[in-house]
Order: C-alpha cells, then sequence, then structure tokens
C-alpha cells in the first residue's frame, strides 16, 4: 500500500506546499500548532481540495488538478479519525460501528459482532457515546474506521483529548493496531516522544511546508534544520559560525566546539542534546585524567557554573554557563539526579561535549 502526495494550497495568510511519499508503515507528520498538518490529511482525505498537484492512494490517482481529478472522500478508501473521534451520539456503540458496514444484515452483523470483540468493547456495545470513557470512545472511533477496511489510515492528533495515564494507555492499544494494519498510517501530532514511539518515518513541518523527512532515527538523530531539531528535542542551541572543517563557534556559548564531522560551509545554528552532555564534578577529575593517561584529550572540556535550579519531581534541570565563554546569559540546561544537585552547586562542575553529538544546522 502507497501514498503519493505534492499539492499546493494558497490561503490569504498561509501557503501548504507538501511533498510526501510513503509505502508503507507510519508516517508521522510532526510540528506546532498551524504549520498544515491537518490541513495536510483533509487534503489527501477529500475533505478540502488543494488548488493544484496530484494525490496518489496504493497507485490510484485521487486527485490530479491538471487532469481534474477530485475523487469524493467516501471513494478514497481512507479512514480519518478526527481529533473528537466525530461518533454519531444518538447510535450506540454497536450501531455506530455496524452503520459503516455496506453489506447483507447478516454479514454486517458478524463483522460488527468481531469487531466489538476485537477492540473489547462487549461491556459497552449498548450504551451511547456520552455514556463511556474517552479511551472507550476512541476505540469504538477506530473500530469504525478500520471496519470499512482502509487503504490509508489518518490519525490525527488522537491523544490530545486523554489525561496522561489514559494516553499511555491507549498509545499502546494503538500501537497494536497499527502493527496489524497492512496499509499505510499518518500520524499528526506535535509530541514527539509519541511520534518516535509509533513512527517508521517522520516528516517535520514548519509553516506549510515540509522542513525535513527520513526514517525517524535520522530525524532525531541528526536532523538537518533549527525547526527539525526543537521539535526533536534538543534545547541547547546556538547561533553558529564555521572556524575551519572541524571547529565552530558557539556564539551564544562564547565557546568554540571541535567537530568529528566536516562543519557545512552554510551552518547557521549547532545543538547538543541534553542528554548527550558528559559531566564531570571537579575539574581536579579531568586534571587526574590527564596525568594519568597520556593520550587523554581535553577537547570539547569546559567549565561551568550554575545560575539557577529548577526543581522537578524526580530531577532538578540546571541552568548554567561556561565559565570561559564570553556570554553569560546562555540559557543552556541539563537534567541531572537530586541527589548529586546539591554537590555540583557548591562546587561547579566540569562538562564534556563529544565531538560527534554536536549537530549543525545549516537553516
Amino acid at each position: 500500500m502507497s501514498l503519493y502526495v505534492d499539492i499546493k494550497k494558497e490561503f490569504p495568510d498561509f501557503k501548504l506546499s507538501v511533498q510526501v511519499e510513503n509505502a508503507s508503515g507510519v508516517i508521522a507528520l510532526l510540528g506546532g500548532s498551524g504549520c498544515g498538518k491537518s490541513l495536510t490529511l483533509k487534503c489527501i482525505a477529500g475533505i478540502e481540495k488543494p488548488d493544484k498537484g496530484l494525490i496518489m492512494i496504493n497507485g490510484k490517482t485521487v486527485f490530479d488538478s491538471e487532469k481534474k481529478i477530485n475523487i469524493p472522500p467516501q471513494e478514497r478508501q481512507v479512514g480519518y479519525l478526527f481529533q473528537n473521534y466525530a461518533l454519531f451520539p444518538t447510535m450506540t456503540v454497536w450501531n455506530n460501528i455496524s452503520s459503516v458496514v455496506n453489506r447483507s444484515k447478516h454479514e454486517r452483523n458478524e463483522i460488527t459482532d468481531a469487531m466489538i470483540k476485537k477492540f473489547q468493547l462487549d461491556g459497552v456495545k449498548k450504551l451511547f457515546p456520552r455514556q463511556i470513557s474517552g479511551g472507550q470512545q476512541q476505540r469504538v472511533a477506530l473500530a469504525r474506521i478500520l471496519v470499512r477496511e482502509p487503504k490509508i489510515l489518518m490519525l490525527d492528533e488522537p491523544f490530545s483529548a486523554l489525561d496522561t495515564q489514559l494516553k499511555w494507555h491507549m498509545e499502546q492499544e494503538v500501537a497494536s493496531v497499527l502493527a496489524g494494519f497492512e496499509g499505510t498510517t499518518i500520524l499528526v501530532s506535535h509530541n514527539r516522544d509519541e511520534v518516535y514511539r509509533l513512527s517508521d518515518k517522520v516528516a517535520v513541518m514548519n509553516n506549510g511546508n515540509i522542513d525535513m523527512i527520513d526514517t525517524k532515527e535520522n530525524v532525531f538523530d541528526s536532523p538537518k534544520t533549527l525547526v527539525s531539531a526543537i521539535m526533536t528535542g534538543c534545547k541547547n542551541i546556538s547561533v553558529a559560525e564555521k572556524i575551519n572543517d572541524f571547529s565552530v563557534k558557539a556564539i551564544d556559548w562564547g565557546i568554540v566546539l571541535k567537530t568529528e564531522k566536516i562543519v557545512p560551509d552554510d551552518v547557521k545554528h549547532i545543538g547538543v542534546r541534553a542528554h548527550h552532555f558528559q559531566w564531570i564534578s571537579q575539574i581536579q577529575n579531568v586534571d587526574d585524567n590527564e596525568k594519568k593517561h597520556e593520550d587523554f584529550d581535553k577537547t570539547n572540556y569546559f567549565s561551568c557554573e550554575i545560575h539557577s535550579i529548577i526543581n522537578e519531581p524526580f530531577e532538578n534541570v540546571l541552568i548554567f554557563s561556561f565559565k570561559d565563554g564570553f556570554k553569560k546569559d546562555t540559557g543552556l540546561q541539563i537534567s541531572i539526579q537530586k541527589d548529586i544537585c546539591g554537590e555540583w552547586n557548591s562546587r561547579g562542575f566540569v562538562l564534556h561535549i563529544p565531538k560527534d553529538k554536536i549537530i549543525c544546522l545549516v537553516d
């Protein structure tokens, strides 16, 4: 099952220009509010009509502006899970599912009963949507979609209306459903964690465009742009200036870093993920290592000072700067265990930034 999308749609204050291709599995559209994620889904589903472009589902053209093809939504074989689930409020759970099964009465009953059992809805099948929980409503909506055997499954912020505990439970249930779905799934989300857990491929969206698209591993491990780095959770970012092929100045931090990979000529920013910092409690530990090991490399070791500590339930976030840096209001942050935070607060600490963990961003 495949999906090909190359569309444009223009509004007075917003332009959508998206190119996406996916053969199978789950592709996530990751981005902030208003970047065009849901609009892209609606164009694929046929709810919105692009101004121009081409959309193909499993080799079949469902939209082509040049050939004036625009297949109605009900004929596109897509399943769209809306944020509010869009259940029929005056129908029971059983009827919500059976109403979309276009078969004989006997077959419709058998198919509906099988779906009720698969999604563990036996105990609520005679109830109305208002009488069941949000998690149960989501299961009903998924069952109603899948009973029509769609080629493309589209999930628009599927967990946004759920509380934290239920969200985790439903994510596991959705993951199980997706594992058994043979078509392409498009997941829309602004949550990088659920995107990473559920998707195979990620398209980062920004202001109506695809900022970066690749496997989830490549997008998270090696983002190429500022937006991609931010959306995948990189909190420590500085404006950058190339010094040479393997050196870059972090202008906002006031330091120079050595890199493992060649610094691009058009580098604009650099980033270091908080969990990639390697920290040492005292400068003396670095000096001791240098004395003990002749080949010890002090490259990218920096003495740091703490400006503030943010208390969180299980760890503390240190806001710090580099002592030798020429800027002190850097806003750099790192999370550490609470039991050692007091020691660092009183004596300062040293950070090592591995050469291979420096992310060079070109836009």
